[in-house]
């Protein structure tokens, strides 16, 4: 077998093995990373609807407390404008969504479904959890979603949400009495969910991932290609024309050159030990000629 295919034999499997590590690696760290991306995001988006109701509760209830006692203003109501600020993101994005979900809400629309009640649920059996994040196939695809706990902190809050007696009359006029009461102080009521479509940023790490494997290829090629040239070059070339000098030697042939030394340091020690060898034998028949 020559020297050429057993060098290939040993350094394609060596850089296929690499190559697949690193895939590995590189695949496993983008997808970490688009998922922190999105976590990001959620985290952020979350942020500036906590930052809407403190701003409503603040600066836009008591600037409509009067209007409120003659017709209930929503838009007094912190989750509303949270709410509302978020469906004006989704008229450009409206794969994003934001939701205060409730058992039991004043308003039909914040009213949880299934897989909102069971992320409620786990905030109510566990008090100390503060925060859920995770995945879910919706109809945009699947979705990374970032869930808090809603919880009565605010005594303020039971005025509208205790009992109809002492709920504004404007609230129970636009609402009714069927909903939105009996909450509690310091219980959990509901919760807020950010959710995100993983789509996009799995395709871009998927995008870059790709083009990264490509190059790698690429460059694993260029090593191959490039070995195997100065293997042929410094190595096989020399001790190729070595055995074709010695065979010709062999043979009987005279007046043939000497190897012309040079090229890699034990190449080139090769061909002097190849030339004094030759003209030994040179003086030998010479003596035996004569």
């Amino acid at each position: 077998m020559k020297l050429a295919v057993k060098f290939n034999l040993f350094l394609i499997p060596l850089l296929l093995l690499g190559f697949v590590i690193a895939g590995f690696i590189l695949h496993t760290v983008l997808q970490r990373n688009a998922r922190h991306e999105i976590q990001d995001r959620a985290a952020i988006m979350m942020e500036a609807a906590l930052a809407m109701r403190s701003y409503t509760v603040k600066e836009v209830r008591p600037l409509l407390e009067v209007q409120n006692r003659r017709n209930f203003l929503p838009q007094t109501v912190s989750a509303y404008a949270a709410t509302q600020l978020f469906n004006t993101i989704r008229e450009q994005h409206p794969e994003y969504t934001y939701k205060e979900a409730t058992l039991n809400p004043t308003n039909p629309r914040d009213r949880a479904v299934d897989w909102e009640s069971d992320i409620i649920q786990q905030f109510i059996n566990d008090e100390k959890q503060t925060f859920l994040v995770g995945e879910r196939e919706g109809g945009t695809g699947r979705s990374l979603y970032f869930a808090k706990p809603l919880r009565i902190k605010d005594p303020n809050c039971l005025k509208c949400h205790s009992t109809p007696d002492v709920a504004p009359e404007t609230m129970i006029k636009q609402y009714g009495t069927a909903n939105g009461f009996g909450w509690k102080l310091n219980e959990v009521v509901g919760a807020q969910i950010v959710s995100i479509p993983m789509d996009i940023p799995i395709t871009r790490a998927n995008q870059a991932f790709m083009t990264f494997m490509g190059i790698l290829a690429g460059i694993f090629a260029f090593i191959v290609l490039l070995l195997n040239t100065l293997l042929h070059s410094l190595v096989s070339r020399p001790v190729n024309q070595i055995t074709a000098l010695a065979d010709r030697i062999s043979k009987g042939e005279e007046g043939l050159p000497e190897f012309q030394t040079g090229g890699a340091q034990e190449i080139s020690a090769l061909g002097e030990s190849f030339n004094r060898m030759k003209r030994s034998l040179e003086k030998a028949m010479v003596m035996l000629g004569g």
